[in-house]
């Protein structure tokens, strides 16, 4: 398993960059790496958020220039609005249960390629494509970069609203401070695309996170965790002149 140079330190980059204008550049250059990676025919499952927009947008171009044929299965309604837009058409998992590959972003990816994901909310739908895909591609720049999990950042749950109090109860015996994701309107949760709530479960520091996922996951009234543990294949980092490749053996 390749780890992070020292270079990417997180701590480094505010020396190393001015400003945030080029993480957009980075996010791009990823997200096109990451695209080379489609072929005619594929089946891709598409990320949400705003790095995985612009594959999206790639495969958009690839479809109208070089006139291939690519299904896409999204992870999230906007996901799926932004793939009819780019002329690339729609499938499910129950037509194309196995697809090729797919290209997702992160909200934070330690040296082993584990991940946090879901400050987007789609975090459900996002684990289950990435679980039924044949490779599963993580584009990001160098700020999602962190040595241990957890670290200012909490962990997205995704919970049934009837379970709200359980589960904030659970959290806090495993020593995790839950707060309920609100909405533009203050008091008003956020709903997912699964009619759910969110739990950002503050933990610090994640020594195990896949002892913690299965934890949270055997919460009654858990619908799924944005720990993504030992699921990615390939992570795609983009710097504003550079795009580095991690690959899990």
């Amino acid at each position: 398993m390749r780890k992070f140079s020292k270079g990417w330190d997180k701590s480094k980059l505010k020396a190393k960059r001015k400003g945030t204008e080029w993480i957009e550049t980075a996010k791009k250059n990823a997200a096109l790496e990451a695209v080379k990676h489609v072929k005619d025919g594929f089946i891709v499952g598409l990320g949400s958020g705003s790095t995985a927009a612009y594959a999206i947008q790639e495969i958009g171009r690839l479809i109208r220039q070089k006139g291939w044929k690519i299904l896409g299965v999204p992870t999230s309604h906007q996901a799926f609005l932004l793939a009819v837009k780019c002329g690339v058409s729609i499938t499910t998992l129950n037509e194309h249960p196995r697809p090729d590959l797919t290209i997702d972003g992160v909200d934070q990816v330690d040296p082993d390629l584990n991940m946090i994901k879901g400050m987007g909310g789609a975090l459900t739908r996002e684990k289950i494509v990435a679980l039924a895909s044949k490779q599963n591609i993580i584009v990001a720049d160098e700020t999602k970069l962190t040595k241990k999990l957890g670290t200012n950042q909490p962990v997205p749950i995704e919970i049934l609203p009837f379970a709200t109090a359980l589960v904030e109860s659970k959290i806090k015996k495993l020593k995790g401070k839950p707060v309920l994701r609100e909405g533009k309107e203050k008091g008003s949760p956020v709903i997912t695309d699964n009619g759910n709530f969110i739990l950002d479960a503050h933990f610090g520091p994640i020594n195990a996170p896949n002892e913690l996922n299965a934890k949270l996951k055997s919460i009654s009234g858990v619908v799924e965790t944005g720990l993504f543990v030992g699921i990615t294949n390939i992570v795609y980092v983009g710097t504003p002149t550079h795009v580095h490749r991690f690959k899990r053996k």
